[in-house]
């Protein structure tokens, strides 16, 4: 079944869909990757923050774990433009190309927005090269949060 995508200010999803989303994120980012941190750091709530995501199927109808997102990434306006942050694919969706469809479609919204304007985002360290294909660049020394390697990187 296709990827349907989705993007919203938290303030305009629907309860259901941000649970799964925040479940997926603690999932991976803590439980997954054992990293016991604030997942919930207040940022999805800042003005201009913009939640995106994935599910299965095809109609805004799915039920059961066809809801579930299969991936999710989220937006942050800061001064200098926009920032990338908490892209995360289900288990079983890694490899399938719905992240690269979130990030492409997150991408285009940035650009949307303003042109002129950079994204930046921290990656973790082995997935460098997946974002270089998106046209980021590394912007900085290696570094570690949460005990995990990340790397800053920049785009425009």
């Amino acid at each position: 079944m296709p990827a349907q995508f989705h993007a919203a200010p938290v303030a305009q999803m629907d309860p259901v869909s941000l649970y799964l989303i925040l479940k997926l994120r603690t999932d991976a980012f803590v439980v997954e990757q054992q990293c016991p941190y604030p997942e919930l750091d207040g940022r999805d709530l800042e003005p201009g923050a913009v939640m995106f995501w994935a599910v299965n199927g095809t109609s805004g109808e799915e039920s059961g774990d066809d809801a579930a997102p299969t991936a999710t990434l989220r937006i942050l306006h800061e001064s200098a433009g926009f920032r990338i942050g908490r892209v995360v694919a289900a288990p079983d969706a890694r490899g399938t190309g719905v992240a690269r469809g979130l990030m492409k479609r997150a991408l285009e919204f940035c650009a949307g927005q303003s042109a002129e304007s950079q994204v930046v985002l921290d990656a973790q360290a082995p997935l460098q090269g997946w974002y270089e294909a998106f046209g980021f660049v590394r912007s900085g020394e290696q570094f570690l949060e949460d005990g995990i390697p990340h790397v800053p990187m920049r785009r425009g």
